[in-house]
């Protein structure tokens, strides 16, 4: 292509409302536009780089025998409503009627939709197993779009779904998109981790998310460097450092006006580790008292898995339920609901004293308070692997594909079922795995920049080579440019022509923005020696090419 016949409106200057390094570039590189606070409109260059990754999908997912199909955006609400997803998801979900009143909505997933047809299609354990998939336009209603393509409200999601007689044939599918998936991020120069996650809203036993490391990312990971343990922080475990305690005998102390774990820390000179945090929690099923220990913090998605959505107590609340000041609750003595974490179960510790202005030392869980024990902090770096003990460590990233095991969550209320060999109705069990398209593109960008722009992995960049002559006007440049640009492309080798008559500093800016692989500089003096000069983006190295060395034996 040439550059001034192909839409490639860069930027000189730093957007203003970007903070991600993959949105700045594309910005700045001409590769999107933003339509409204998460529309994006993605420009020749970026939809290049996405029919790229695209195409990898495809060759990886359909050499696991999964079939590309296409569903539609647009569902009818009783479809959803047989899930019971249509009043589970709340705001996120876009929702209309159409001219007869009935209700819709546009497909954040297509679960739903997937299994309505496989009710109707697959009847009998000779019709599976069958993968399906799709790259498909989805819709959500997004309460904070930010980090421009990472967090969007319309976006482009390639979503597989399998199709089992039992969990041993989901198992073989589900190691199937692992492989899939390994090979999916390693060809797009990804680099990743799989990681255990919480199957949140889609459901299922288990799930798996495969994080980029970026500080970009909005989701941490917790990871052991020696025994290989992962997952996302909302559902790691963790063995928090162990702290030293003095056996001592329940003993009021004054705490005057110290209400805080750091406050009373100081004024009695001992370590946070040593405290019980109590905090009072509101839940549809009534009051909660969580206890953790001082120096941990409160994981709100692991609580609310076990009660259900809460939120923290008022202060006039605590004093009418617990009949005492925030700030001096103790976990004795109380008749709501007690859930501690389980790194409280042993030791000796200062609490408060359910009195105002004043704490207790001595306290001994399941002695002096009962409590139902679960994992309930968050994971810091530096505790013990729940594995093997040795240090963990918090990554920040970016989500850029999941694995649900569905199990027979969607089937049994959409009634999928097949006749087993003994001609008896069963469920299918479904697997689904996503994987976002632009998410790699702009993870892409986070770990392969550097201060001049993009420096895209060959298999994903919108083309192999650019060809950079420094003077248009110049005829044997233009002779030269002219071979080069048709030669290559007759190889099949993807070429971007910057046929500009702009000043060389202009194109080198450009080039080095946009972050094509390979740039092939064509100044008159070289080219009146009869060489070219080949540049690799990615090291900044420059090498000598005649002609047709270039044309026969080309390095892109």
């Amino acid at each position: 292509m040439r550059y001034s016949k192909t839409l490639i409106p860069t930027l000189k200057e730093m957007p203003s409302d970007a903070e991600a390094i993959s949105h700045i570039l594309l910005l700045r590189g001409g590769y999107v536009r933003q339509l409204a606070s998460g529309l994006y409109i993605y420009l020749p260059l970026f939809w290049r780089v996405l029919e790229k990754i695209n195409n990898i999908l495809r060759h990886e997912l359909n050499r696991i025998g999964a079939q590309e199909i296409s569903m539609p955006v647009l569902n009818p609400a009783e479809v959803w409503q047989k899930t019971g997803r249509w009043n589970d998801i709340k705001e996120e979900m876009f929702r209309l009627k159409d001219r007869t009143g009935r209700d819709m909505c546009l497909a954040m997933t297509h679960e739903e939709i997937m299994t309505w047809l496989a009710a109707r299609e697959l009847k009998s354990y000779r019709d599976l197993p069958q993968v399906w998939y799709q790259i498909q336009t989805k819709v959500r209603d997004e309460a904070r779009p930010k980090s421009g393509v990472l967090r969007t409200r319309e976006f482009i999601m390639k979503d597989s779904y399998s199709f089992d007689v039992d969990e041993e044939g989901l198992q073989k599918n589900y190691d199937l998109h692992i492989e899939a998936y390994d090979r999916i991020f390693k060809r797009c120069g990804i680099t990743f981790y799989r990681v255990e996650s919480d199957p949140g809203m889609m459901g299922g036993s288990s799930a798996h998310e495969y994080m980029a490391p970026s500080l970009a990312g909005e989701d941490e990971v917790a990871l052991c460097g020696y025994c290989g343990y992962a997952a996302n922080v909302e559902l790691a475990a963790s063995v928090p450092k162990e702290y030293q305690y003095e056996e001592t005998a329940l003993e009021e102390v004054f705490t005057p006006q110290k209400r805080t774990v750091e406050e009373v820390s100081g004024h009695l000179q001992i370590g946070a580790d040593n405290f019980i945090k109590n905090l009072l929690l509101i839940s549809d099923g009534g009051p909660v008292l969580a206890v953790i220990r001082g120096d941990q913090a409160l994981h709100e998605k692991k609580v609310s898995r076990i009660i259900g959505p809460f939120r923290p107590a008022h202060r006039e609340e605590v004093a009418s339920i617990l009949g005492v000041e925030a700030g001096f609750i103790g976990p004795m003595g109380h008749k709501v609901r007690i859930i501690a974490d389980n790194v409280l179960m042993t030791g000796v510790y200062v609490s408060g004293a359910n009195k105002t202005d004043y704490h207790v030392k001595g306290i001994r869980p399941d002695v002096d308070f009962q409590a139902q024990w679960y994992d309930i902090h968050t994971v810091r770096s530096g505790d013990g692997c729940p594995r093997c003990g040795n240090p963990l460590r918090i990554e920040q990233v970016i989500e850029i594909g999941n694995i649900f095991k569905l199990g027979t969550k969607y089937s049994v209320p959409l009634n999928a079922v097949y006749l087993n060999k003994d001609g008896v109705e069963v469920p299918i069990v479904m697997g689904s795995y996503g994987i976002g398209p632009a998410r790699i593109a702009a993870a892409a960008i986070e770990q392969h920049h550097d201060v001049n722009g993009i420096v895209w992995p060959d298999s994903i960049a919108p083309f192999a080579v650019e060809l950079i002559p420094l003077n248009v006007k110049d005829e044997l440049t233009l002779s030269v440019t002219e071979r080069l640009y048709s030669e290559l492309s007759n190889k099949s080798i993807e070429v971007l022509l910057d046929d500009r008559d702009e000043r060389a500093g202009v194109k080198f800016k450009d080039a080095d923005l946009l972050g094509i692989p390979y740039q092939v500089i064509l100044g008159p003096k070289s080219l009146k020696e009869g060489f070219v000069e080949v540049k690799r983006r990615k090291t900044g190295k420059t090498e000598r090419y005649t002609i047709d060395n270039l044309i026969s034996n080309p390095p892109f």
